[in-house]
Order: structure tokens, then C-alpha cells, then sequence
């Protein structure tokens, strides 16, 4: 039987689904109401009611979801979109198409920004403008079925975060971005996902596929039920390697696999014997607002949580990465500053989450882990603010201990001097950012996956230089080439002995390890 006709795209979530496609049609400006709505008290009553069905969105979703509506509740209660629309309401516009175009406005703005990831925020504010536009016009945004391949030019964070995904389906877009919103809610949700398929055609009910490993979208199937991928237990495989994440090689060199968390309740689902604990928890994904990073006993209880399911092993938990992209609600965006240069810049909320750090510690094997490092004054500046909060602790008597205090290379400069970061206890490579800088392209840029493919010799080739300048001190990899079976080889040759990787990945990554020699190369027989 031949095979059915396919189509190649990006890969933004792994995995396979297939089903009966939904094609997504936008909101028809015909469609909405004539000038009968022309007040602002109506207009001010739809955004009221927007910012209210968020909430209840978010009140159901995990931290990292959370985050991305609260940015959108926060493009709501801005009040110069209310008087820029009300503006043109005076001017005798119809309310709808006030409200459209002043978010149009917006839309295009940020689409035509230099920076990529800027652009990325455009889909953002148009599932805003749709939210406010279905409840003027009295048409809601419908949901899909159950077990559809949803099939558009980019999909909306609330319409994902709505959706239930326990029956399967999948994602097809037309253009979208493999970093942004939706592609991180797909990839945190095990949900089959390409993007950049340029717009094709399929009819609303045809069984179609997508496969997120290989980039392709599978035309035509013929009708079966869907297939969907299991959801609530996609860990259960790893429950019978109970190796504590201690792996060797073939040779009989040692090797630890550990895991990525991004909030505290997913190492729930994860048997702690078959990892060698917490290798990267991403803070700010589990801080959603300005208030969590002003909480210090919060912060200190998703700690201690963490610390207590690893019992006894290794917990990295990086300090809050936020700025740029990655904004933290509340919080006033200062430009060009993220990660290290944010915390240095904003010490109150560096000095709340090191105490919170030191007084966990106690409770286990922490280790604290520096965003974006640039320089090894870095370093000292943020060693020099847990001297002062360790002393603070110790004249109020409260228990706390200072961990290994280690940093995050990923960026260039920071890489090829890392020798020079005397002060830095531990390495960890994050090699999401250091491709992306590497090949001079945001990771919101639609083809920044292609490229970062194509950087993959230049990325093995600065990972091996720089950990010879790290000595002797430790080193691990925690981004998306630490997931990839067929990179594993390259980074076993490169000096790789600590691999921290998505929990989905741990089967394939450990079966990678033990198949090969230390130095990377395959095993008699394999």
C-alpha cells in the first residue's frame, strides 16, 4: 500500500497523533455587530468579562501556564488601549472595529520589531483582541473536538490552555514559532507539534498526521480512530530502571542522568530512583509574579518540596531568569536586561530568593545555579549578596547553609573565558541560548530551528574547548542537545558525564549512554 502523501515542516513538540483535522478559520470582520455598540461602558464590561474567563483558565493550569495568561491579563488592564479605542469610539467608529483596530495597531507594531522576540508576543496580544472581539459580537471562541489535529496559521496560548488534551490530537501551523508560548504548553504537555508547514490544504474531518520528531505532516490518512499519546502517564516506563541515574558506558565509565523540572509538582509523576535528581529547575517558571519573588516562604516551601522527593540527591535550582522574554508579571521591564544582569540590577529580588536558598539547603543537597552569566564579576557581585543575607540568617539564628554556587554557560564570551571564573563552583551548558547566540538569531524566529541544527558542529565544538578550561570543577548539560539521543555520542566525545534532560527523555537518553563507549563511540555488538 503506498504510503500517504506528506508534507515537511518543523518539529516544535515530539511525539506522533493523528486525527481528524480542524481547520481554524480567524474571526470574519463581516461578522461583527453594526454601530448600535457605541459606548465605552460595553467596551469596559467585554475586557472586564476577558480578564475574568483568564482567570478561571489559569486557576486550572500549572505555573508556567499561569505566567503566560497573567501577561495577557496584564495587555488588558493596560488603560491606554481603553482610551485609544475610546478615542476612536468618539470619533463615531463602531465599537467592535475600534477595539480591533487599536489592537491591530499593537499587532503590527510588535510583528514589524526588530527583535524576534518581540515578534513572538504578536500571537499573544491577537488572543487578546479575539477574547474581547467574541464577547462584543456574542460569538464565543469555539473549542475543537476532542482528538483533533488542529490546523491554523498560529494558535492562540488560552485556546491551547482551554483545550482538553487527554484524548490526544495534535498541533499543524502554517507559520508559528518552535520557542514560543504554544510550542513550550505543547512540549510541557507531551502534544504533537509543527510549525512552518506554509498553508496547505486539507478538508475539516479528513484524518490527517503530524509527527513532531521528523517535522511532517501526514496527508489523507484513511478514517481510524485517533491515537492519541498517553498523557497522565508517560512516566511509567522509566518506573523499573531504578539506577538512581548512576549509568555507565560500555567501558565502564560513569555517567549521571538527571531531569529538568520547570514547577514543583512535576517530580510527582517521576520515580526518583531513575534519576540522579534535579540537574536543572527552571525558578522563574514556578514564580509567576512579582509578588512570588517577593515571598520568601513560598519560595522556601517549593524548595524544601524539591529537596524532599530527590532524598538525599543533587537539587540545581537556577535563580530566577527573567527580563527579556521571559518577563515576570508586575514587575516593570527594564530593556536589554535578563538573568544576572536583571537580579544584579534588581537586588531585593535576588536577596529574597538567596535567603529562601540558604534556608533550604539545610534540607538537602542544593545546588544554586546563575542565569546568563557573563562575567566572573557576576559571580562575585551575587557571592557577595549571599555573604550578606548568611550573616543576616546567622544573627537571627535561623538555620540555613551556603550550597555550591555554580553558573550557566550560554553565553559566548562567558564560554570561551571560562577559565577565568575562579569563584564559580560548578558549570552547567545551556545549549538553547548558546546556539542561539551562536548563529546570531532569536529562538523565536521560525527558522531558528534550522539553524540551530546547522550550528550543531560549531556548538560540539565550544563545548569541547570549554570544558577543558574548566578543569576540574564539575560540568553538565541541561538544554535541548542533552535530550537528543543522536547527539549523546558526540557529547560523551566532547567530556559529558552529567546529563540533566525533559522526563520524557530519560529512557532514550540512558539506552544512548549505555549503548556507548566513554568516548563515544559504539559498543562491541551494538
Amino acid at each position: 500500500m503506498a504510503a500517504p502523501p506528506s508534507l515537511k515542516a518543523i518539529g516544535a513538540s515530539p511525539g506522533v497523533a493523528t486525527g481528524p483535522a480542524y481547520v481554524a478559520r480567524p474571526m470574519a470582520a463581516a461578522s461583527f455587530p453594526p454601530s448600535s455598540l457605541s459606548g465605552h461602558a460595553e467596551l469596559g464590561d467585554a475586557i472586564k468579562k476577558a480578564i475574568h474567563e483568564l482567570r478561571n483558565i489559569a486557576a486550572g493550569t500549572d505555573p508556567e501556564s499561569g505566567e503566560i495568561i497573567e501577561f495577557q491579563i496584564e495587555v488588558l488592564e493596560d488603560p491606554t488601549l481603553m482610551e485609544t479605542a475610546g478615542a476612536r469610539i468618539d470619533a463615531g467608529e463602531n465599537m467592535a472595529f475600534a477595539w480591533a483596530g487599536t489592537l491591530d495597531g499593537y499587532i503590527r507594531e510588535l510583528e514589524g520589531a526588530e527583535e524576534d522576540q518581540v515578534q513572538a508576543r504578536a500571537v499573544d496580544i491577537l488572543d487578546v483582541k479575539n477574547r474581547v472581539l467574541s464577547i462584543l459580537t456574542g460569538a464565543p471562541i469555539d473549542d475543537f473536538p476532542a482528538g483533533s489535529i488542529y490546523v491554523g496559521k498560529d494558535m492562540e496560548p488560552s485556546r491551547f490552555l482551554a483545550h482538553d488534551w487527554s484524548a490526544g490530537g495534535g498541533i499543524a501551523l502554517y507559520a508559528g514559532s518552535a520557542v514560543g508560548h504554544v510550542a513550550l504548553l505543547a512540549r510541557s504537555r507531551s502534544v504533537p507539534m509543527v510549525i512552518g508547514a506554509g498553508r496547505f490544504a486539507t478538508e475539516k474531518g479528513q484524518y490527517i498526521g503530524v509527527d513532531g520528531d521528523s517535522g511532517i505532516i501526514m496527508l489523507q490518512i484513511a478514517n481510524q480512530r485517533a491515537t492519541p499519546a498517553p498523557r497522565d502517564h508517560r512516566l511509567t516506563s522509566m518506573a523499573s530502571t531504578t539506577d538512581n541515574g548512576t549509568l555507565y558506558t560500555a567501558d565502564g565509565s560513569q555517567v549521571l542522568l538527571a531531569v529538568n523540572v520547570n514547577a514543583p509538582d512535576e517530580v510527582d509523576a517521576i520515580d526518583v530512583a531513575t534519576t540522579a535528581g534535579i540537574g536543572l529547575m527552571r525558578s522563574e517558571f514556578a514564580l509567576t509574579s512579582l509578588g512570588d519573588a517577593a515571598n520568601e516562604e513560598k519560595q522556601f516551601a517549593i524548595y524544601r518540596h524539591l529537596l524532599d522527593w530527590a532524598d538525599g540527591r543533587s537539587v540545581t535550582i537556577r535563580m530566577l531568569d527573567i527580563g527579556g522574554d521571559k518577563p515576570l508579571a508586575g514587575l516593570a521591564e527594564v530593556p536589554s536586561l535578563r538573568g544576572i544582569r536583571l537580579l544584579l540590577a534588581r537586588q531585593e529580588i535576588a536577596r529574597v530568593q538567596a535567603r529562601a536558598l540558604l534556608r533550604a539547603a539545610v534540607f538537602g543537597s542544593l545546588r544554586i545555579l546563575l542565569p546568563m552569566v557573563m562575567f566572573p564579576s557576576d559571580v562575585d557581585d551575587i557571592r557577595q549578596i549571599y555573604r550578606e543575607e548568611s550573616d543576616a540568617l546567622a544573627r537571627r539564628g535561623v538555620p540555613h547553609r551556603t550550597p555550591p554556587i555554580g553558573m550557566m554557560v550560554e553565553v559566548p564570551a562567558a564560554a570561551l573565558m571560562l577559565d577565568e571564573f575562579e569563584s564559580a563552583d560548578f558549570f552547567s551548558f545551556g545549549t538553547n541560548d548558546l546556539a542561539q547566540y551562536l548563529v546570531a538569531s532569536s529562538r523565536e524566529n521560525a527558522d531558528f530551528t534550522l539553524y540551530q541544527a546547522k550550528a550543531v558542529p560549531a556548538v560540539l565544538r565550544l563545548l569541547t574547548q570549554t570544558i577543558r578550561l574548566a578543569g576540574r570543577k564539575p560540568v553538565s548539560i541541561c538544554g535541548d542537545m542533552a535530550g537528543d539521543p543522536s547527539l549523546t555520542a558526540d557529547l560523551l566525545a566532547a567530556g559529558i558525564r552529567h546529563f540533566s534532560v525533559a522526563p520524557t527523555q530519560l529512557p532514550a537518553i540512558r539506552s544512548a549512554i549505555v549503548g556507548l563507549k566513554a568516548d563515544g563511540t559504539k559498543a562491541a555488538g551494538e
